[in-house]
């Protein structure tokens, strides 16, 4: 189920079983399909639908983008799909296929909002009064965005609306609806509701004929009205039975005229108006508002979104009558409610929230969500995506994101990196996410696509020279690839450009000599990224990884902070046998010689310049290329030091295998090269006993222990290092879930 086409749920309660079947079905509809003759797919096997499963299964498939010409065949099946109410909207539907799939269905309710292609109002009204059962029984209709008529203009297909003598309700906002169509609507007998916001309507007089039974009537953003400000009212005061009146102005100017001015002040005019809403007027006063409120108890709702209004006791939203406002944020939270499809209005309550969000006590849940309701909303919108993702900021900072659900911050991370994704070149937009992200409980906890997510983070990374912004994409992408499954490192690894992003990013930081979290994180990103994916770990070589991190070693060299991450990374190429001979360098080998003997360095970074070293005179792969006296001194050296390590109380490092390690403890490996395997797997077993004893009775690991203990040319230490794992494994011998080998790695 896509986290991008649900919306959030109030908890953390699972999806009901009728929305997990409902989903499951739109996802394999071509699997539980028959093609017919005209390319329309029918179920093969259909049992009896109850109505509303229908409609919910039709509305699911809109919701998740697999309803078009070839799956809406299947409601041509209509002895067991039976449907009622259809919502279509956003969907990929012609008009032939309209007409055959949904129109011979006694249909009450239709919503064609936005459909995504070529479809008319037009079209859909001709093949609704093409049939009978529709056109008779239709009360609802929605076609919001769509265009009047198709290329031909009129001579296309023409149809009336007064032919839909049942219809009730009817909304056709943002379409290029013109005076004579509204001329044709209101000669709808039973009309009681009309939406025609953002319409190319001069003259509103034709509603005039509808005064005896208009109820509801929206009409934001009329833009291209010329009629006199007189005039309206007239018409307005004749609409007697209205109890919605919606005349607000998404441009959000002065109201020159006095429209709502005149509107309000005028005597006894539409008495049972329950809600008014003229947000987007500026220079209407509390005083005019109050006295029109106060002449009719029953208001329930008055939008007063920049209107200079709202600030009265009366007039604040807490009590029986919501006010969309921004004088306090009941008004915001009410007006992010009614206005989430409104951009220019929810662009201004962003940033009269913001000021509000600086300041939160405790986790607001709520309020974030109508937040991300206008995100999604407007993704194309840099100024809504800008303000929101800095609410969201404020909404979700510290220990604010610990009192949100795991399901909602999932939701809200996925739509900062749809932000992300959408203006990759907005410095500030990107900031904002970043922010945001840099959470270890959102990192760490909160569910999402995290390989989509450092991917993206990676690519954007080289539009931006902003060191904060650079700072925090490589915190968060070391973090992220730590999370990582092993298939995804490896999909992630055979990006290219993602490993010369980060060896960049280390250049320039090495070039300055400086120890920062940026140089640490993306050390511990290269060096995750690496872990056991050949392919990234090729790509490191190709890309001068391996002279840059020489360098490295060099310069860093009372860094053991540092030097832990570039031997860790060095490790990984290690343990690809066809890479090793780019190792065999003198220096180099000398240099982690020099870390493995050192006393003084911390067991940490001796460990891993002991796991390059086994592996390069592991007798498994290329043969030792250097000299031969310099191979004996590893060997022995090996062996040594590893006998003076003392095992850390921290964990430093856990394995999703120990696959690599059986192959050193082969018989015919040196006794150093065996002890460094062996100490490898006794440290993790002491401290993650469950999981690690288990792993190694699972892979045969065991088996090799046994071997090398009773083979007789077995090292004395070697044994003894075998007989301490085998005591573990005796003393746990209960199962465990494998782990992730990974590098710990934190913000903080």
């Amino acid at each position: 189920m896509s986290p991008k086409t649900r919306p959030p749920r109030d908890d953390e309660s699972p999806s009901s079983l009728t929305d997990i079947s409902l989903a499951w079905l739109c996802h394999n509809v071509e699997v539980l399909c028959v093609e017919q003759e005209n390319g329309s797919l029918q179920l093969r096997h259909c049992p009896l639908f109850p109505q509303e499963l229908a409609d919910q299964l039709l509305h699911t498939m809109a919701q998740e983008g697999v309803l078009n010409d070839r799956t809406v065949g299947i409601f041509q099946n209509m002895e067991h799909l039976r449907l009622r109410r259809a919502h279509i909207q956003s969907s990929h539907l012609s008009a032939e296929a309209f007409r055959l799939a949904l129109c011979p269905h006694k249909l009450q309710e239709l919503n064609a909002s936005h459909i995504h292609s070529d479809l008319t109002i037009s079209e859909i009204l001709h093949s609704i009064t093409s049939s009978k059962v529709c056109r008779q029984g239709l009360q609802t209709l929605l076609m919001n965005g769509l265009r009047l008529y198709g290329e031909a203009g009129e001579d296309s297909v023409h149809a009336s609306f007064n032919t839909l003598r049942g219809l009730k309700k009817l909304s056709l906002a943002w379409t290029d609806l013109e005076d004579r169509g509204l001329e044709d609507i209101c000669t709808m007998p039973m009309l009681e509701s009309l939406d025609i916001s953002g319409t190319n309507i001069t003259d509103l007089t034709p509603l005039l004929n509808c005064e005896s039974r208009l109820r509801s009537l929206t009409m934001h953003g009329l833009q291209k009205l010329v009629m006199p400000t007189s005039s309206l009212i007239f018409v307005l005061s004749k609409l007697q039975l209205l109890r919605h009146l919606d005349i607000s102005n998404d441009k959000l100017v002065m109201d020159g005229d006095n429209l709502v001015q005149q509107l309000l002040e005028r005597p006894g005019i539409l008495p049972h108006l329950v809600s008014l809403d003229v947000s987007g007027w500026r220079g209407v006063s509390d005083a005019t508002v109050q006295a029109f409120v106060e002449v009719r108890p029953g208001m329930r709702f008055i939008g007063l979104l920049a209107t200079g209004a709202g600030g009265s006791e009366l007039l604040c939203g807490d009590g029986h009558l919501k006010v969309a406002g921004e004088s306090n944020l009941t008004q915001l939270c009410e007006a992010l409610r009614r206005y989430s499809d409104r951009e220019s209005f929810i662009r201004e309550v962003l940033t009269h929230l913001y000021s509000h969000t600086n300041s939160m006590d405790g986790p607001q849940p709520n309020i974030l969500k109508l937040v991300l309701a206008g995100m999604q909303h407007h993704t194309d919108s840099l100024h809504v995506q800008l303000v929101a993702t800095a609410c969201v900021f404020n909404l979700t900072v510290q220990e604010l994101v610990l009192g949100i659900s795991l399901h909602l911050a999932g939701t809200v991370v996925q739509q900062l990196l749809t932000a992300m994704k959408n203006f990759p070149n907005h410095e500030q937009l990107q900031k904002n996410c970043l922010l945001t992200l840099c959470s270890d409980h959102i990192l760490q906890v909160v569910p999402f696509d995290r390989y989509e997510a450092a991917k993206l983070i990676m690519m954007l990374l080289g539009n931006h020279g902003d060191q904060t912004v650079q700072r925090m994409a490589v915190a968060i992408v070391s973090i992220l690839v730590s999370k990582l499954s092993t298939e995804e490192i490896s999909e992630l690894g055979a990006e290219a450009f993602i490993m010369k992003q980060l060896l960049s990013i280390v250049q320039q930081k090495a070039s300055l000599g400086v120890v920062d979290s940026t140089l640490k994180f993306a050390l511990s990103a290269l060096w995750n990224l690496t872990d056991e994916t050949p392919t990234a770990c090729r790509h490191f070589i190709q890309c001068q990884g391996l002279e840059l991190y020489m360098e490295l070693l060099e310069s860093y060299y009372a860094e053991f902070s540092i030097q832990q991450k570039l031997l860790g990374l060095l490790n990984n190429v290690a343990e690809v046998e066809e890479l090793r001979m780019e190792l065999m360098d003198e220096d180099l080998v000398e240099h982690i010689l020099s870390l493995l003997i050192n006393p003084e360095v911390e067991v940490d970074v001796r460990y891993f310049a002991g796991g390059i070293l086994a592996h390069l005179t592991s007798v498994r792969g290329p043969a030792w290329g250097l000299d031969d006296e310099l191979h004996c001194t590893v060997q022995e050296k090996l062996h040594s030091s590893i006998l003076s390590w003392s095992s850390p109380e921290h964990a430093m490092v856990s394995y999703r295998t120990l696959q690599p390690f059986y192959p050193l403890l082969h018989i015919s490996q040196c006794s150093g090269v065996q002890m460094w395997a062996l100490w490898a797997i006794q440290l993790v077993c002491s401290q993650n006993a469950p999981q690690y004893c288990s792993m190694l009775q699972t892979e045969g690991g065991t088996d090799v222990l046994r071997v090398l203990s009773t083979h007789p040319d077995t090292h004395s230490d070697v044994k003894c290092l075998v007989e301490n794992i085998l005591k573990i494994l005796e003393r746990n011998l209960h199962p465990a879930s494998p782990g992730s080998k990974r590098a710990n790695i934190s913000l903080q």
